[in-house]
């Protein structure tokens, strides 16, 4: 097992823009020797205790997830202290990557350095399934309050912040909790550009065959670095994002799975009130139904955007949302 903070597998990138450390965790002859040919390509680095975790007894059948933990801690150090990065993306070693993957995080990069109320940026959408996404709208970014991960970029800054307090085991859901995100946000694409082919794993397939497996890949360059990205900043996007979804009409979801009666390809609007309705409705629209900390996935102020049968939808609160209520999970 490896982790990498770029993927080998796109070997002809200018290597003074991203350089490419792969971070290996295991003792793997096969696994070294692939990643030695690669050259001067990659900075081949080695994650050296391979040793057993002492956790709890009932915890004994997560102990893969405990090494994952110990080996993003001692990565991220190295990268970020030992090999001085300012900047890392981190790609694990069951990620492929969109031809515009390099473009997209190089054009966030200065949007994540500038606005305190992010912390990623993410090559993922958790709905971002054939079906939920608009394939004519590469282009298309928004904000999360839930944490994606699956392809991130993380600054020095914000790793100072989290290593002394990493968490043993489970760091992905760590992240999302209130102590840790702060009210803060990360960016994430209306089209993955990164899918992951990991069914064997220490997860056992969790979500995969129902979820991961149907994930749309980008297959368009979009000329990120050419764009002006500012309106993901949070003083324009929140008044342009709350007025567009608010202002869609309100419909019931029986309408919207009828469809007869609409007009118009949307945007439109359901609701839920409560953890539970929210839950009937995701399943019923077809989108990830778990919360973690209140946040829904891919959602942005309790909203989670996505198509249903060619239509914008916006799965929502109640209008005048403050705050998430962490006892939804």
């Amino acid at each position: 097992m490896y982790r990498v903070c770029y993927t080998c597998s796109q070997p002809i990138i200018p290597s003074e823009l991203y350089p490419i450390i792969v971070s290996q965790d295991c003792g793997h002859a096969e696994t070294a020797r692939v990643i030695g040919s690669y050259g001067s390509q990659v900075t081949h680095i080695s994650q050296p205790d391979h040793s057993d975790i002492r956790v709890r007894p009932e915890h004994r059948k997560f102990q893969g997830y405990y090494k994952i933990a110990r080996h993003y801690r001692w990565a991220l150090n190295q990268v970020f202290n030992t090999l001085s990065h300012s900047t890392v993306v981190i790609v694990e070693d069951d990620l492929e990557v969109a031809p515009d993957f390099f473009e997209y995080f190089r054009a966030l990069h200065p949007i994540l350095t500038s606005d305190p109320t992010l912390w990623c940026v993410s090559a993922w959408n958790d709905n971002g399934r054939d079906g939920l996404v608009d394939p004519g709208k590469a282009d298309l970014l928004y904000r999360t309050d839930f944490f994606p991960g699956l392809g991130w970029m993380l600054l020095k800054d914000v790793w100072a912040e989290l290593e002394p307090k990493w968490p043993a085991a489970f760091w992905d859901d760590w992240m999302r909790h209130p102590e840790q995100r702060k009210e803060r946000s990360c960016i994430r694409p209306e089209i993955s550009r990164t899918i992951t082919f990991g069914r064997k794993g220490v997860s056992l397939g969790q979500f995969f065959d129902q979820y991961l497996r149907y994930i749309k890949l980008n297959t368009d360059f979009v000329p990120f670095t050419k764009q002006d990205l500012s309106y993901l900043m949070k003083e324009k996007f929140d008044v342009n994002f709350v007025k567009e979804v608010y202002s869609a009409p309100l419909i019931k979801v029986e309408e919207l799975q009828q469809g007869g009666g609409l007009t118009r390809t949307g945007p439109y609007r359901v609701q839920y009130s409560s953890r539970e309705s929210f839950k009937v409705l995701a399943r019923n629209l077809g989108v990830m139904d778990d919360l973690k900390s209140g946040v829904p996935r891919a959602g942005y102020r309790g909203v989670v955007s996505f198509l249903s049968r060619g239509r914008r939808v916006f799965l929502t609160p109640p209008e005048g949302w403050t705050k998430y209520d962490i006892s939804w999970s």
